[in-house]
């Protein structure tokens, strides 16, 4: 990890959410493998994802951000809920805004403002929403990192960008997967897969370099992406993970990965 430290911290942002791109990608590569996936997996999948991004929110921004908002001298809970509530508001817009289809959905119930766009990239849009807060949380936690604040470290960045991973490989095979079953070629099926966690890079940057450049903020914009990242779980995950019989599977899944999280959090960070 020493090599590790000596890398600009937005550099160390890229190369974390270069990262998580990569595992999507490896996610994507399922297509290859397999044309279904049954639904109690695709249920398991989503509740792991959800685990891992409730425990996340916690550990690696909420917290962090608390103790951060005391070493300045502001009043401890201000920042993080200013930041949690901005945060869901944000991804309530853009949920509200961006168009974008689930899985099995019918194209004419599409959410977002209308549109005349391919089925295809309205896929690929709904999981690409998920990933602007994970890409966010990442690049803003190597941004603090960075901040020379004692409740932020470097292990712990690392950490949240292993388990914001390791929830993206059912996510890219959630891409994947479905666009073969629509039709599409398995090299295309993969191909948007893997685009749909090219907007965490971009994020993770953004993030780290505006709390970088911002170092006052950075309570609100830990806070900011715990938020967007429960909005996701609450509004999109949970629910497709518990609409039919097989709810137990998104149960499990979900304690499964807050427990990965968590020990990923307090053991590296």
């Amino acid at each position: 990890m020493e090599w590790f430290k000596g890398i600009d911290p937005v550099i160390q942002a890229l190369l974390g959410t270069c990262f998580t791109w990569g595992v999507t990608a490896l996610g994507a590569s399922v297509v290859f493998f397999f044309t279904t996936i049954k639904k109690e997996v695709f249920n398991g999948m989503l509740g792991f994802a959800s685990g891992v991004m409730i425990a996340a929110s916690f550990w690696s921004l909420l917290s962090p951000s608390i103790a951060m908002a005391e070493e300045i001298g502001m009043i401890p809970w201000v920042p993080p809920l200013i930041g949690f509530l901005a945060g869901g508001l944000f991804l309530w817009v853009v949920d509200k805004t961006l168009p974008h289809l689930h899985p099995g959905m019918k194209t004419s119930d599409a959410e977002g403002v209308k549109t005349s766009w391919q089925r295809s990239v309205l896929l690929v849009l709904a999981i690409t929403l998920h990933n602007i807060p994970e890409g966010l949380a990442v690049g803003v936690a190597f941004g603090a990192a960075a901040s020379g604040f004692p409740s932020a470290s470097l292990a712990g960045a690392i950490a949240l960008a292993i388990g914001i991973g390791i929830q993206n490989f059912p996510e890219g095979a959630a891409v994947s997967v479905p666009l073969r079953r629509e039709g599409f070629s398995k090299i295309k099926a993969f191909w948007y897969g893997q685009m749909s966690g090219i907007v965490e890079p971009i994020a993770g940057v953004i993030g780290a370099y505006a709390v970088l450049s911002m170092r006052p903020i950075l309570p609100y914009a830990l806070a900011f992406a715990a938020g967007a990242m429960i909005y996701v779980v609450v509004e999109e995950l949970i629910p497709e993970g518990k609409s039919d019989k097989h709810s137990d599977a998104a149960t499990i899944g979900a304690m499964v990965g807050f427990a990965i999280m968590m020990t990923l959090d307090v053991a590296l960070g």
